[in-house]
């Protein structure tokens, strides 16, 4: 098949011939529809976000199960679903206290590269490619567990269904489960590509009244207002948090959300947060970097918290992220700045650098 393989750091991908290697126990084989080209992939590439190398990317993808594997009993064949990169074992103590999301699995699927059971279903001249997120959905197919399988309806279409696998969970479950935005609330939302206009829609779903979007370039400031931000800053032009109080009553937003992965940015968004108020760290920033913030600070009562996946249960929070876009509740549509073949995936990740896109999509 093809898929699209990572050899070396800031180096173009290749899209070439790899064999899959049959599901095992627990495991199903997709035929991949569609997959969200994320900033994720663009930070693998970079070396942002570690992985073993060659690997192959893709993390946001949906398509329909062609193959089940012994013990399979989540899914089966013909069924579409969404691909999660969180796989759960439901039994370590995160899953008991009900944050799959911080499953011991994920250090696996994560870190070494491979799927659960340490081992890859990717090969190159029998040599192993390593698995993204236990994914590698930028590919004709995947082998996955079946636990990052989501069942969706027959209906839904898939080129749309992918971007639910990442970007829009963890935008719009930063905002609804990480930081349980209250209705009439004021929130500032730093960073305004694919997770950050979901975090912006996620704080309008949420009932938000004052939604401040931040970003350097004025095509992403725009593609917020579609989203429902009802205020805009380019903090080229003017001084942020200065401008975050004015729009505030003084005060300081609520919440803050980082959708960047920067230090930097962590610190303006705490600066941004009033007295008592809740800062979010969406982004994902690189291990090296750090964050420094006043510790008289915390005297306020000021918050700062990190959310990882939107801080999703997939079996539960997917479907109803689908529920609700097929009831014209959430935009999905509307993020789609551009398709690409696979073949092209290149100059999706060029666009992606630029700026160019809310979210692009490979279509299969």
């Amino acid at each position: 098949m093809k898929a699209a393989v990572l050899y070396e750091l800031n180096a173009p991908v290749q899209v070439e011939d790899v064999d899959l290697d049959s599901p095992k126990a627990g495991e199903v084989r997709v035929k991949i529809a569609a997959n969200g080209v994320c900033h994720s992939d663009y930070s693998v590439i970079h070396g942002v976000l570690r992985s073993p190398l060659p690997v192959v990317l893709g993390h946001e993808g949906a398509g329909v199960v062609e193959e089940v594997g012994p013990e399979v009993s989540l899914v089966k064949t013909g069924d579409h679903v969404v691909l999660s990169f969180a796989p759960y074992c439901g039994r370590c103590y995160y899953c008991s206290i009900g944050s799959p999301v911080l499953c011991t699995n994920m250090r696996m699927t994560m870190g070494k590269g491979t799927l659960l059971d340490g081992t890859c279903r990717l090969k190159k001249n029998g040599k192993d490619i390593h698995h993204m997120a236990g994914l590698s959905s930028f590919a004709e197919h995947a082998v996955v567990d079946q636990t990052a399988c989501i069942p969706i309806p027959d209906n839904v279409p898939l080129d749309k269904a992918c971007l639910v696998g990442c970007g829009v969970m963890t935008g719009l479950g930063a905002a609804t489960n990480t930081a349980k935005v209250q209705p009439g609330s004021s929130a500032v939302v730093i960073g305004c590509g694919g997770v950050g206009l979901n975090t912006i829609q996620g704080c309008v779903l949420a009932g938000a009244s004052t939604v401040i979007a931040v970003d350097l370039m004025d095509n992403k400031l725009e593609f917020a207002k579609e989203f429902g931000a009802t205020h805009t800053i380019n903090p080229g032009r003017e001084e942020l948090v200065r401008t975050v109080r004015r729009l505030t009553e003084g005060r300081g937003a609520d919440y803050a959300f980082e959708v960047i992965g920067l230090g930097k940015t962590i610190e303006q968004a705490y600066a941004c947060t009033r007295q008592g108020g809740m800062t979010v760290v969406v982004g994902a920033p690189s291990r090296e970097d750090t964050v420094t913030i006043p510790a008289s600070s915390l005297l306020t009562e000021k918050s700062i918290k990190g959310s990882l996946y939107g801080s999703t249960r997939p079996r539960v929070d997917m479907p109803r992220l689908i529920e609700l876009y097929m009831n014209k509740r959430i935009k999905l549509d509307e993020l789609v700045t551009r398709t690409y073949a696979l073949g092209e995936i290149n100059e999706a990740m060029d666009a992606l650098e630029k700026g160019e896109v809310a979210r692009s999509v490979v279509v299969m």
